[in-house]
């Protein structure tokens, strides 16, 4: 198994300059500076990285899409790592946050941005600490500032720390954030490649993307393509959470199974229990279940099998849960989320969440379960971003896969509401005899 991003993860005080540069840390970068620009992009495409954020898209074609020219240009770095169940960004920030900062300088470099932003969400004050702390040691060892080590690039390179809410970790919101304003989506196009931050050209791409781009430099992008499998090259960190003996992040070659990664890494279930379902890349993505662990884990299989690697968050839950219960907490997390921008996500979500709550309640009937299907239909595609297909597409394949299930729940809590009354009933008859009384004596 090849570890890059994790070889020396653990060691004491990585997250310094001294030992960071020990390792042979910004010798990637000092080498980019002496490189034509299109040759880094080149090397990016070559090397087959896809955004390690979430959509997946291919990182050299990305930069690719910003134009050259002299102008203001921007290099933003999302670490507003805010999708349930991922947290890998934040261990990578905490552990080697100058690594980060090397693949910023590099990326700044490719697309001729000379000022770049670090946007961490809110709740990492730890980590926003820690990255304060590198590049300000970056800052006095010119690494970052008007003479980057002496190559006469310019780049200047701030934390901003975010307000903690989920659709700031949209590329579009994120930019609106960072301007100041609140947290929305904006239309697209423009892309923000062409009109982004400050309506600037701006590269835009996520922790674990920009620090995979010096190790690509030092493997070379051959040796990196060869990693993984075809469309699903290099390593990818996963986070495994949720009713496994292991939690934790992990570096996998992409196109481990499911299994791999579920008995093998993470050690299995908890108590040895079967597993009921499982989120293969964040609470946003269709579920799996347990017949699909042998799935391989790489961007096409994923998709083939409708669902996504999105985050690489992978979130195992085993059959002492209920998956109503599970569909409820997805759904409401996202309603609680929605910025209400567009009348798909804002409805939709609120509506979903309280029908799945009529279901846990004993208040809705099977007939529920075509109209959630239908309302999810409605929100996914159709919202300004992705926040509302981020509540649609899990909930409508739990239903989809889990009716049963669902149906079942509907009849006991059905049966338990009734005779919940039937016992009220009785223990109010001394009432109703009088208001007996009282009707036939009028």
């Amino acid at each position: 198994m090849n570890h890059l991003l994790f070889e020396n993860i653990d060691e004491p005080g990585l997250n310094t300059l001294e030992v960071y540069r020990r390792r042979g840390g910004y010798q990637m970068a000092e080498q980019a500076l002496a490189m034509a620009r299109d040759s880094i992009v080149t090397a990016l495409k070559d090397s087959g990285l896809r955004g390690r954020g979430g959509a997946g898209f291919p990182t050299g074609m990305k930069a690719s899409f910003i134009p050259q020219g002299k102008m203001d240009k921007y290099l933003v770095c999302n670490a507003d790592e805010s999708e349930p169940g991922t947290f890998k960004d934040r261990e990578l920030i905490q552990k080697n946050p100058h690594s980060l900062i090397e693949g910023m300088i590099i990326a700044a470099y490719a697309v001729g941005a000379n000022k770049a932003f670090i946007f961490i969400r809110g709740e990492y004050v730890q980590q926003a600490e820690i990255l304060e702390a590198a590049l300000a040691e970056a800052k006095e060892a010119g690494l970052i500032g008007p003479n980057v080590l002496g190559r006469g690039m310019e780049l200047d390179m701030w934390v901003h720390r975010g307000a903690g809410a989920y659709i700031c970790g949209e590329e579009t919101g994120l930019l609106d954030a960072l301007e100041g304003r609140r947290g929305n989506p904006r239309l697209k196009p423009p892309f923000p490649a062409n009109q982004g931050l400050y309506q600037g050209p701006t590269l835009l791409n996520n922790v674990e993307t920009l620090t995979a781009i010096p190790y690509i430099l030092r493997v070379g992008a051959e040796a990196y393509a060869a990693m993984g499998v075809e469309k699903s090259s290099g390593t990818k960190l996963i986070s495994v959470s949720g009713n496994v003996k292991r939690p934790g992040n992990y570096e996998i070659e992409l196109g481990m199974t499911g299994r791999d990664i579920i008995y093998g890494l993470a050690g299995g279930i908890t108590d040895d229990r079967e597993v009921l379902l499982w989120f293969p890349g964040g609470s946003s993505s269709p579920v799996l279940t347990k017949d699909d662990l042998d799935l391989p884990y790489d961007y096409d299989s994923l998709a083939g099998a409708k669902t996504m690697l999105g985050s690489g968050a992978i979130i195992v839950a085993d059959d002492s849960n209920s998956v109503v219960d599970i569909a409820v907490k997805t759904a409401s997390f996202y309603k609680h989320e929605s910025c209400g921008k567009c009348t798909p996500c804002r409805e939709g979500t609120n509506w979903t969440t309280k029908m799945l709550k009529r279901i846990q309640s004993g208040e809705a009937t099977p007939m529920d379960l075509d109209v959630i299907s239908s309302v999810c239909d409605q929100i996914m595609g159709n919202c300004l971003c992705v926040l509302g297909d981020a509540m649609a597409m899990p909930v409508a394949s739990m239903v989809t896969k889990f009716r049963p299930h669902f149906e079942a729940h509907i009849e006991q809590a059905r049966a338990a509401n009734e005779a919940r009354l039937l016992a009220e009933l009785e223990a109010t008859g001394p009432v109703l005899e009088g208001i007996g009384a009282t009707a036939s004596y009028r």
